[in-house]
């Protein structure tokens, strides 16, 4: 009988590390037995970031960072097999995107996965996105067919929010319906702006942009991004919110203080998030917005989108569904892979804006 046993592997916008989940397919649910997470370490991760934009040699570079990728997947990988209570049938790895430009036909995961397959001795499923490409989609966001899996409830209308690098909503109507796109920035300009003025890596619960207000006329420039205005479906990332974008409307907005700039990101990720959430929800109110990723733990940020909200749809974690925020993406790739395994699809057309059901992934036995 083959394993039911699945690990999920996700490395997402922010650029941290890799988050690995041990996962259960039994047919008791979708259970998560163990989790774990590999930092990068600050040269990978820089490298990284650098591979985001066009640059000297990036072929040869990105073949490397690929190759440090895959070391660091099979670090996580052996964590978790060594704690399995038996083997695991195979490992399902996002990789890391370093390009995602589906109006141009593409996205891009960076990832070996056939060193993957042989340091670990594990079938590896990778490449999740580009068939939905290739089928007319945006390759993005995924998520949203794995939460009306995980954390749908029939009659009841549900929000999943999903705030890594990049924001991104998941609509789960009482009907059975799901509707989601990014919605914008998530962390990635709050983690850019306090990378520059002080050092760290990420706004600990938002504490820094707390400290300041935010500037009206700046947040009005932001939020004029035509990207807001587009209809779903869309995705976006670092290839539209990186520095150059922020600069260029800092240009035009002088003098704002280092912490009230830090709120006003705080508040555009919060206002992008607040306001997609009520376009979606105006014919029928959700009950409840769960939050997933590492925004989740940012308690200014969760206030912020609650009062954006009018204060009327109760804000929590996926904590209180049962998985913990920061498990729930690596979740979602584990079980990707298990429908990948079953020949079944796992891409969202009404998300996605692909032409039908595709089987989403491509494997590299052990």
């Amino acid at each position: 009988m083959a394993s039911s046993l699945f690990i999920g592997l996700m490395s997402g916008t922010s650029l941290d590390g890799v988050d690995g989940v041990l996962a259960d397919f039994s047919g008791r649910g979708i259970r998560t037995l163990d989790a774990a997470f590999i930092p990068f370490p600050p040269e990978l991760r820089s490298e990284l970031m650098a591979l985001q934009a066009p640059g000297a040699n990036e072929l040869e570079r990105e073949a490397l960072a690929a190759n440090a990728l895959a070391r660091y997947y099979a670090d996580c990988v052996a964590q978790l097999a060594a704690r399995a209570p038996h083997p695991v049938r195979a490992v399902a790895v996002h990789g890391q995107t370093i390009r995602h430009r589906p109006e141009l036909g593409f996205t891009r995961q960076t990832n070996n996965p056939a060193l993957l397959a042989e340091l670990c001795g594990i079938d590896v499923i990778a490449d999740f996105r580009s068939r939905d490409v290739a089928a007319g989609g945006q390759g993005a966001p995924l998520v949203p067919a794995f939460h009306a899996a995980r954390f749908g409830k029939r009659g009841q209308s549900r929000i999943v929010v999903n705030i890594g690098g990049i924001g991104n909503i998941s609509v789960l109507h009482g009907d059975g319906r799901v509707s989601g796109y990014d919605t914008g920035p998530g962390n990635v300009l709050m983690d850019l702006w306090i990378a520059r003025h002080r050092g760290d890596t990420y706004d600990a619960d938002g504490a820094w942009a707390a400290s300041g207000t935010p500037d009206a006329r700046l947040l009005g420039l932001l939020l004029d991004e035509p990207y807001f205005r587009l209809p779903p479906p869309k995705s976006t990332g670092r290839d539209l919110f990186h520095a150059e974008w922020l600069d260029a409307r800092l240009a035009q907005c002088p003098g704002v203080a280092p912490a009230d700039v830090q709120a006003t990101l705080l508040q555009l990720t919060a206002e992008s998030i607040a306001r997609a959430i009520l376009a979606e929800t105006s014919a029928q109110p959700a009950r409840a917005v769960y939050v997933c990723g590492g925004g989740a733990y940012n308690g200014a940020l969760l206030r912020a989108i609650a009062q954006a909200l009018g204060g009327e749809i109760p804000v929590a974690s996926t904590d209180t569904l049962g998985v913990a925020p920061n498990r729930v993406e690596a979740l979602a790739f584990a079980w990707l892979g298990y429908r990948f395994l079953r020949r079944q699809p796992g891409n969202l057309p009404a998300v996605t804006g692909a032409a039908g059901p595709r089987i989403l992934g491509a494997l590299y036995p052990a």
